[in-house]
């Protein structure tokens, strides 16, 4: 029990009177906790980073018939229950067809107007976005289109079907560089019905978080389950997006490592200094009838002591760094995710541990009484 009570004025006095020595250890164990620290939290925030990055290229996944030209839009809704919420960026049914206006026959795209904006980014729009599901009476034109129809913003375009007749406001005027600046967008369930194609969609758009190939594992499972559709993910976004991503996390563990290591080694070599400036120290404490694992607990608990100070020290100046990192790379805040501080302090811990085993195996070689003696 005395021991026990000594214990703790032992470790507080070693860690007040070796103030150069701790301060080397602490030193070193910071700038590994630190360093850990920004590139952890990169590493757990790059993947939704990145991918949001990437996004501005569209969707990245696609579902479609297998034969024919179109497919049951049930698949749309089977395949957006079936996506993680954490994975799903935005989603769309696509229908197209051909519809008479009052000028000439046009190509109508019907669509979810609340997520087209997330599936095509790059579109380059003059007027506004339409950003809601249920509107039937707005439509963004192709600006290949509206130059041939003769149409600006806010003119109204008439579709004929029989004596039926259907005006749209012309919203906003897209430009995509693609098929779709000869298209009217309208609202998806609209289309089915002028289109009399009820129920039916020609292909449907995904924008997805690629983590760890979880784009291409979808694939799979969906063509597996449902051979009759066509299903890929759209290779020019996706495949670069997993490369990227598994590239910056690799090279975020290859750093850490180097750092960690680097730590280790300038923490083992201050340890054993330090040890063999406290020889006489611990010989006497043997002397006076310390076990050799009282002594080394005394080391370990001063050891362990450290590493959690530099761990906390490390976190806050890691995640300063990890905000350098994040404006740098995605012009964005890191978000300091929940795994970011155990690791960073269970990596400096064990590092600090590690270091401490080979300076701990000369404590059990140390004899008193030829210690003592100085020799």
């Amino acid at each position: 029990m005395a021991g026990n009570s000594l214990m703790p004025r032992l470790v507080v006095r070693a860690l007040s009177v070796r103030s150069q020595r701790i301060v080397m250890v602490l030193f070193a164990l910071i700038v590994g906790a630190a360093v850990t620290c920004a590139l952890v939290a990169v590493y757990f925030d790059v993947s939704v980073k990145m991918s949001r990055e990437l996004k501005t290229y569209g969707a990245n996944f696609y579902v479609g018939p297998g034969q024919g030209a179109t497919l049951p839009d049930e698949a749309y809704q089977t395949v957006f229950d079936g996506i993680p919420a954490d994975m799903l960026e935005g989603g769309s049914p696509y229908l197209y067809g051909t519809a008479r206006s009052e000028l000439e026959k046009i190509v109508v795209a019907g669509v979810r107007f609340s997520s087209l904006r997330k599936l095509v980014p790059y579109w380059r729009t003059e007027g506004a976005w339409i950003g809601v599901d249920f509107d039937d009476r707005n439509a963004l034109i192709g600006k290949t289109l509206a130059g041939r129809l003769g149409l600006k913003l806010n003119d109204t375009l008439v579709l004929i079907k029989n004596n039926e007749k259907r005006p749209f406001n012309i919203k906003g005027i897209i430009d995509s560089g693609d098929n779709s600046d000869h298209m009217l967008f309208v609202q998806f369930e609209f289309a089915q019905n002028w289109l009399e194609k009820p129920g039916l969609m020609s292909h449907a758009l995904f924008n997805l978080i690629n983590r760890h190939d979880g784009v291409d594992r979808l694939a799979e499972t969906l063509s597996a389950d449902h051979p009759d559709w066509s299903v890929r993910p759209i290779r020019r976004i996706s495949a670069g997006e997993g490369g990227v991503l598994l590239k910056i996390e690799g090279l975020m563990g290859l750093i850490s490592l180097v750092i960690l290591s680097l730590s280790l080694v300038c923490v083992n070599a201050s340890l054993a200094a330090l040890i063999t400036e406290r020889r006489g120290e611990f010989a006497l404490q043997k002397a006076l009838g310390a076990s050799n694992r009282a002594v080394v607990c005394q080391v370990l608990a001063e050891t362990l002591i450290i590493a959690l100070l530099a761990s906390m020290v490390g976190v806050v100046i890691g995640y300063v760094l990890a905000q350098i990192l994040g404006q740098s790379i995605f012009s964005a805040a890191v978000d300091l995710r929940a795994p970011v501080i155990p690791v960073t302090v269970a990596l400096t811990v064990s590092v600090a541990l590690i270091a401490a085993v080979l300076p701990l195996r000369r404590i059990a070689k140390i004899e008193p009484a030829v210690t003592l003696r100085g020799e």
